[in-house]
C-alpha cells in the first residue's frame, strides 16, 4: 500500500506597502545603512502602518493571494492553522477570525506559537493531520504584525524585524511527493534570551510594565546568534543524515530569514551551494512565522515537481528544527 504523504498543493503571500529602509531607520536610531547590510543581510522591511489592522489582516491577505492563485473553494477547507507571534488578541484565536472572513465556514481553526520556527511546526502539525486521514485540505497561514510589539529606540530589534504573512495548503499525495522527515526540537533555557516580558499572566499589563517598555521585545542578540548559528545547521545535517541526502541530491534550503550569517552558516555545514539557498531577507528583514513561506511564495516560479527541499529555522524558547519536503507540483 502506498504510503500518504501531505504535499504542499499552493502558496499565497502578503506584504504591506510601507517600506522601511535602512536610510528611514538612520533617521529614527543610532545607526547605518552600511552597519546593518554588514551584520545581518537586511536593505529593508515592510511595516504594516494602520493601526487598526492587526495579524489577522496581514494573514488574510495571503490566504485570499493563495485561494485566488489555486482557485480553491473555501467551503472545502478543512482546518486553518495560523502561525503567529503577534495574534490580534490574547484568548481570542487569531485563526478563528482569519478562517470566518475568507469563508473557510467549513474548518475549525486554532493558533500555533512556537517563535520563529512556528511555520516549521506548524508543518508538522498540518502533515499529521492529512497522514492520518483525518482531513484532505489543511490551510497553513505565517503571519506576524512584528512592529507592533518592537521598540524602535532599540537599534538592537529594530533593525531585524519586519511585517509579513505567507500561506500554504497542504493536501494528501498518493505519488510520494510530500513532508518526508523531521527533526524539532525545543530547550527551555532560551527563555530569557528572547522575549516580552510582559503581557502574559507571569507579568499582567500594568502602567509601569507599559512606562518600562517592557511590551517589547528583548534580545540578547550575541546569545542568541550563538545558540541560532549551531542549532539550525545541526537540524539540517541531522535531516540530511538521517534521509541519505547529499549536497548534490538537495535542491534547495529553505532557511528562516533571521541574519545572512546564520542563513550561510547552515549552507555551509550542509555544504550546500549558495545557489541552493533560498533567501528574500533584504528586501524583507526577519517576519518571524511569515519567513519560511514567504520564501517559497517568492521562489515558486523556480521549483520544479519533485525538487527536494530542506526546511530550517530557530525561534524563541528556545525551538528549532528542520524538515525534508519533496516539491509535488509544477507552477
Amino acid at each position: 500500500m502506498t504510503k500518504l504523504h501531505a504535499a504542499i498543493s499552493a502558496v499565497g503571500s502578503y506584504v504591506p506597502e510601507f517600506v522601511l529602509t535602512n536610510a528611514l531607520l538612520e533617521t529614527m536610531v543610532e545607526t547605518n545603512d552600511e552597519w546593518i547590510t554588514s551584520r545581518t543581510g537586511i536593505k529593508e522591511r515592510r511595516i504594516l502602518k494602520d493601526k487598526d489592522k492587526g495579524t489577522s489582516y496581514l494573514a488574510i491577505q495571503a490566504a485570499k493571494d493563495l485561494i485566488e492563485k489555486k482557485q480553491l473553494d473555501p467551503h472545502s477547507i478543512d482546518l486553518v492553522l495560523v502561525a503567529t507571534a503577534t495574534p490580534d488578541l490574547l484568548v481570542a484565536s487569531t485563526a478563528a477570525y482569519v478562517a470566518s472572513e475568507i469563508g473557510a465556514i467549513n474548518a475549525f481553526s486554532y493558533d500555533l506559537q512556537a517563535a520563529c520556527s512556528s511555520f516549521l511546526y506548524g508543518m508538522s502539525t498540518a502533515a499529521a493531520y492529512i497522514e492520518a486521514g483525518r482531513y484532505k485540505k489543511v490551510l497553513l497561514i505565517g503571519a506576524d504584525k512584528m512592529s507592533s510589539i518592537i521598540d524602535y529606540s532599540d537599534r538592537a530589534t529594530c533593525i531585524i524585524f519586519g511585517d509579513g504573512a505567507g500561506a500554504a495548503l497542504f493536501e494528501p499525495n498518493n505519488e510520494g511527493y510530500g513532508l518526508q522527515d523531521e527533526y524539532l526540537r525545543s530547550d527551555g533555557i532560551g527563555r530569557n534570551f528572547l522575549k516580552m516580558e510582559a503581557g502574559g499572566s507571569l507579568l499582567p499589563a500594568s502602567i509601569e510594565t507599559v512606562q518600562n517598555k517592557q511590551h517589547h521585545v528583548y534580545q540578547d542578540g550575541k546569545t542568541v546568534f550563538k545558540f541560532a548559528v549551531s542549532n539550525m545547521a545541526d537540524a539540517a545535517a541531522k535531516i540530511m543524515e538521517r534521509n541519505a541526502l547529499t549536497k548534490d541530491q538537495v535542491d534547495w534550503l529553505v532557511p528562516h530569514q533571521a541574519n545572512n550569517r546564520i542563513i550561510d552558516a547552515t549552507a555551509k555545514r550542509m555544504e550546500v551551494d549558495t545557489s541552493k539557498v533560498m533567501n528574500n531577507i533584504a528586501k524583507y528583514g526577519n517576519t518571524t512565522s511569515a519567513t519560511l513561506p514567504l520564501l517559497l511564495a517568492d521562489y515558486e516560479n523556480q521549483l520544479k515537481k519533485g525538487d527536494k527541499l530542506v526546511f530550517a529555522a530557530f525561534g524563541g524558547g528556545f525551538t528549532w528544527g528542520s524538515i525534508y519536503l519533496t516539491w509535488a507540483y509544477d507552477n
